[in-house]
């Protein structure tokens, strides 16, 4: 509590109040009882009064002595002492000071009574009167007796009354009149003065009360601004509020009484004026005046009093209500002055100026964000600092206080401002250093391409070099816009922003564009010497045929299956170095230019490669840094106080499978990366070897709807911001929470900028693949996303196999041999469904979309109804339309007509259906062939040399048949899974099974048998399923020993599992003992005997499919014998 400070305008109103309150008190005590002593109220003696022994009626003898008048009463003997004195010291009391002072006039009636009584009443009035007296008029008794007797006896007895004044005895009211004037005596008397006992009585009794109220009302005022102006000013806004609530509440209260004592005033006033107003030409008497200016004497005080207590009222209300505003600035300016601190504390953390011009672009936005947030505080605080300027134009009492208050808003705004505006300058001067290094390195990636791409062999000649120097001349006036001119200048306009992380990034790029520059001056001198050689005729001589002859084989590095990683690290070594030296011979046979390019590509790789392995170690530390400083954070006991109830046991939700993800990467795919340092352009076998660990990825994208969503009810929470401020980050949880997707969508570009650059190595193939792969688990994940906003599908989507595809598509539904009423029901407008392929269903699902933010805007999908994939057909074709294909059911009973997007889309569809249909097919017949193999116990006959195609023409066919996959998948979507072991089939059996369709329509299913064809009968060698049994790689188990391999020390005993992995060009097979370890290579011949009826896991060749197709004799004995399929294969056409 702070002591009040009372202004001096405040103070005077106080003591001018108090003056009128104190003169309110006299005037309410003395005008109405003067007396020293303790009045008396008629309310007080009212039964003593009543008995009217004696009264004040009015009158006024002829110098203005009041007239006391004691008329006959019988009993005036038996009245006590002390009723007596009470009621003749008040009728003494009523009168001014001023007449009571000149003398009193006793008439003393007794014109009924005895002398004896006479006598007796004389001397008692004359020892009990309290006041002065001027002359004592008696009314002798009227009998003739008692007349003569008073007479002689007052003459004799005269001593006896002992007064200092006279006393008369009269014998008749006319004698009294020759005394006292007749309008001064009242009727009993003679005279004609009005008198009313109980009208005087109730009249004096309303004075008194009128006048104690008024009386306690001064005192209460009085006591009320004291406590006013002595209250002490709270310093909350809570207390003064209530304060303030307080006062004005016992001010009405005052003001409350003044208005009844005014109205009581108003109403006594009323009553003694109202003979006058009823007949003007009535006159009251003195008494009467005298009331009469008593009470508007004491209406006036009053009302002086109350409009001195308003003008003092309204000082300190004023005052209170300036304080309750100041206590409400002071709060507001302690809650604005820590919003601005946080929000320049916030401000302050941004101080990285980014790595990437997207990096500077995301931070840009958070800004951007931040400040769209801070505005508010901003304009709040400008509103607080506006409202301390007006109390102070309005001469606020704490001006003192205010003053700098408001100095430090407008300092914290526009410091705060300023400082925004800073960042923003120092952002885009970053933004535009980095727009400029993507730029450059846009440049040089573009003239890089171009020195790759320029044909050696046609740079042998004259027109073809010159063409050269012409497209390297205009790519490089290409480059005053795009590359780093100099160095110095750079570091000195973008100083501001230079740390030394960016300052290294500057310098490496600006190496790079020197370096891509050499390579362009190197090839420049080698075109203008080829060009300049060209000015004499040269005869061509066709290159010798030695200088590209490839090596003997392929070392075994370059296959991934089942080796080991300390294994393959040295295979791969030596593989990489043997290559190298093998092509030495090829590499000196070109001229120097093709030297360059290939070192070039070789800085590249290693570009590629330093990049990868550099932002995965820094992927790791940013995933151990938010599982120590977040996730391990939400189980310390130190932390639970500032851990919200909801948020609690939410760990699993928040943060999903990254510690899987973290070991995963730590342990072991960052390991692997860096045994690829040296040879990169071999990195995709990495990828490849742990490609089936990457899907611990789906299951996180998975979660990340939840983990976003209660992300965004707690991001305000203060345990997440200690965390922050704890690990000194400047973005919060949720950009780290979004690292894993940019991660693994990071991958597939490395792998494309690798693939770039290696082209013509030995790693290309497994860089493609791994890229392949990769799109595809990015597809997975995309699909998988999708999966879970399935509802209403009461069964588990897991036991429907894998999800392969999925997308929007126009539905029509035609019931072929269905009810006539079912018939009605086809749908002629087409339905938008959306559909899910599984490997064992296919969904239809409505799309619904959804409202809301982020993720919680993705639609959901309500399940419809699914087709079982073992009793589904297809044809491809639909006549009229190039983008519908069909979908029919339990032998045509049901045909859905599926309309898709883009014929693209459309072929993809029917590929992947006939793949799952395909294999189907496939597993019934390895069943049948299982079963005949068991029945005939019979090894098959040895495959000869010829029997399998070369290792390069696998090689170039399964590289072919990826190409085309990946071409047909992505034309329709952004990524797909291309098939591990892709189909080699000739081809499709091409026969309508359609009613409806044209004849180009081709349709079937996995009851059916595609290779049933005359291609497939050609190719199969006609009828029983005795012919050779071709080998493929894959597993399968040793039925007999054999001890003489190739390779030394190469052994392999009944019951090892053994890989085949590749078939040399020589007939050999180079083979991996699973059991062992060991590796060798096998011949064929002896590795039929080997394996027996051994069967391998992996998918059948075309030849083998082949073979299998002869086999299916009748559609029921494959029916009959898997297991898998519900539907019956003889129903093939509907």
């Amino acid at each position: 509590m702070n002591q009040r400070g009372i202004s001096v305008s405040e103070m005077k109103s106080f003591f001018f109040f108090s003056e009128w309150c104190s003169w309110l008190d006299f005037v309410a005590r003395d005008e109405i009882m003067h007396q020293d002593i303790i009045p008396l109220y008629a309310a007080d003696i009212q039964d003593q009064l009543k008995k009217q022994f004696a009264y004040l009626s009015g009158g006024r003898g002829g110098d203005g002595c009041p007239v006391i008048t004691f008329p006959d009463y019988p009993a005036f003997s038996e009245i006590p002492e002390k009723e007596f004195q009470n009621v003749l010291t008040y009728l003494t009391s009523i009168p001014s000071l001023r007449d009571a002072g000149i003398g009193f006039i006793l008439v003393i009636d007794r014109r009924q009574d005895k002398w004896t009584s006479v006598k007796a009443s004389i001397l008692r009035i004359a020892a009990s009167f309290p006041g002065n007296l001027q002359l004592v008029l008696v009314l002798r008794p009227t009998g003739f007796y008692h007349r003569a007797l008073s007479d002689i006896a007052f003459r004799f007895n005269r001593d006896e009354f002992k007064m200092k004044v006279p006393i008369i005895m009269l014998g008749s009211v006319s004698e009294l009149q020759g005394y006292i004037d007749k309008t001064q005596l009242t009727e009993d008397l003679g005279g004609t003065l009005d008198y009313c006992h109980n009208r005087w009585l109730s009249r004096r009794t309303a004075i008194e009360g009128f006048a104690q109220k008024v009386k306690q009302t001064a005192q209460i005022l009085q006591s009320f601004g004291t406590e006013l102006a002595e209250t002490e000013l709270p310093n909350d806004v809570q207390s003064t509020s209530s304060l303030l609530a307080t006062h004005t509440e016992k001010k009405n209260k005052m003001k409350e009484d003044i208005r009844l004592a005014v109205e009581q005033g108003d109403d006594i006033l009323g009553s003694i004026t109202k003979p006058v107003t009823e007949n003007p030409e009535y006159k009251l008497n003195q008494d009467q005046l005298d009331n009469q200016t008593t009470v508007e004497r004491l209406l006036a005080q009053l009302h002086e009093t109350e409009s001195a207590f308003d003008e003092f009222w309204i000082k300190h209300q004023l005052k209170l209500e300036q304080c309750l505003r100041l206590r409400n600035f002071e709060q507001n300016f302690r809650e604005v002055k820590a919003a601005l601190d946080t929000a320049s504390e916030r401000l302050s953390a941004f101080t990285d100026v980014g790595n990437s011009f997207s990096h500077v672009e995301h931070i840009l936005k958070d800004l951007a964000n931040f400040e769209e947030k801070s505005c508010e505080i901003i304009a709040k605080a400008r509103m607080l600092a506006s409202e301390g300027d007006d109390f102070i134009q309005s001469n606020h009492y704490a001006v003192d206080s205010i003053i700098p208050k408001c100095s430090e808003l407008h300092h914290l705004c526009d410091a705060f401002t300023t400082e925004t505006e800073q960042r923003r300058n120092l952002l885009n001067k970053s933004l535009e250093l980095h727009g400029l290094l993507e730029k450059s390195m846009k440049w040089c990636d573009e003239g890089i391409y171009l020195l790759a791409s320029q044909p050696v062999d046609k740079c042998q000649s004259q027109d073809g070099a010159e063409s050269a120097l012409q497209e390297i001349e205009k790519f490089l006036d290409t480059g005053a816009g795009n590359k780093i001119k100099e160095l110095n200048k750079i570091y000195r306009e973008y100083a501001p922003i230079l740390n030394e992380d960016l300052k290294e990034h500057v310098q490496k790029v600006y190496q790079k564009q020197e370096s891509m520059e050499e390579m362009f001056q190197k090839r420049q001198i080698s075109l203008k010497k080829l060009a300049a050689k060209q000015t004499r005729p040269v005869q061509p001589v066709a290159p010798r045929p030695e200088a590209f002859v490839k090596s003997p084989g392929t070392s075994p590095c370059l296959q991934r299956e089942y080796i080991s990683n300390s294994d393959s690290s040295a295979l791969r070594r030596g593989n990489y170095r043997r290559g190298k030296s093998e092509m030495t011979e090829q590499h000196q046979s070109r001229g120097g230019s093709t030297m360059d390019d290939e070192e070039n590509l070789a800085v590249l790789r290693q570009h590629v490669i330093n990049e990868l392995i550099e932002t995965e170690r820094a992927y790791v530390e940013e995933l151990l840094c938010v599982l120590e400083g977040y996730a391990a954070e939400m189980d310390n006991p130190l932390m639970a106080h500032l851990i919200s109830p909801e948020l609690q046991n939410k760990k699993d939700i928040l943060f999903g499978n990254m510690e899987e993800i973290y070991h995963f990467h730590n342990r072991i795919f960052l390991r692997e990366l860096e045994n690829y340092i040296e040879y990169p352009e071999l990195v995709g076998r990495c990828f490849l070897d742990q490609m089936e660990d990457f899907q611990i990825y789906e299951k996180y994208c998975q979660n990340k709807p939840r983990s976003e969503s209660l992300w965004r009810q707690f991001s305000d929470s203060v345990f997440f911001q200690e965390c922050q401020r704890k690990l000194d980050h400047k973005l919060s949880l949720d950009s780290y929470l979004l690292k894993p997707v940019q991660r693994i969508t990071k991958y597939q570009l490395l792998l494309k900028e690798m693939l770039k650059y290696s082209k013509n190595c030995e790693g290309a193939e497994d860089l493609q693949e791994a890229l392949t792969s990769i799109l595809g688990i990015l597809k997975a994940v995309n699909d998988s996303m999708h999966q879970i906003a399935i509802t209403g599908y009461d069964g588990n989507l897991n036991e429907l196999g894998k999800l392969l595809m999925q997308g929007s598509f126009n539905v029509w539904i035609d019931h072929k041999k269905g009810h006539s009423k079912v018939k009605d029901l086809a749908r002629f407008k087409p339905m938008q469904r959306h559909l899910f392929l599984h490997e064992k269903a296919v969904l239809f699902c409505k799309k619904r979309e959804e409202n809301g933010e982020g993720y919680e805007k993705a639609p959901s999908y309500s399940y419809k109804h699914s087709l079982n994939m073992a009793a589904v057909g297809i044809t491809e074709n639909v006549k009229g339309d190039a983008k519908k294909f069909e979908i029919w059911y339990n032998a045509r009973e049901e045909v859905y007509i599926i309309q898709a997007p883009t014929p693209e889309v459309k072929a993809t569809w029917v590929n992947e259906i006939r793949k799952v249909l395909t294999s189907q097919l496939q597993a019934c017949r390895e069943a049948i062939q299982h079963r005949t193999l068991e029945q005939t116990q019979s090894l098959p006959l040895p495959a000869s040399s010829c029997a399998s195609p070369s290792r390069n023409h696998i090689r170039n066919t399964k590289k072919m048949d990826e190409k085309k996959s990946d071409l047909t998948s992505l034309e329709g979507y952004g990524t797909t899974a291309a098939p591990k072991y892709p189909e080699k089939g000739k081809g499709w059996a091409k026969t309508s099974h359609s009613l409806d369709a044209s004849e180009e329509n081709d349709g079937w299913s996995s009851a059916e048998d595609p290779l049933n064809s005359s291609d497939a009968e050609e190719e199969g060698g006609g009828g029983g399923g005795g012919g050779e049994m071709k080998l493929t790689p894959g597993k399968y188990t040793v039925v007999t020993d054999y001890e003489k391999g190739v390779s030394e020390e190469f052994t392999v005993k009944s019951g090892d599992l053994v890989q085949l992995i590749r078939e040399g060009e020589d007939g050999h097979w180079y083979v991996k003992n699973l059991s062992s370890g060991r590796e060798g290579w096998i011949p064929a011949n002896n590795l039929l005997m080997l394996i027996g009826n051994s069967k391998s896991a992996q998918s059948l060749s075309s030849s083998e499919s082949g073979t299998a197709s002869s086999t299916l004799s009748t559609s029921s004995s494959c029916s009959d014998s898997c297991n898998a399929s519900s539907t019956s294969f003889s129903d093939i056409k509907g």
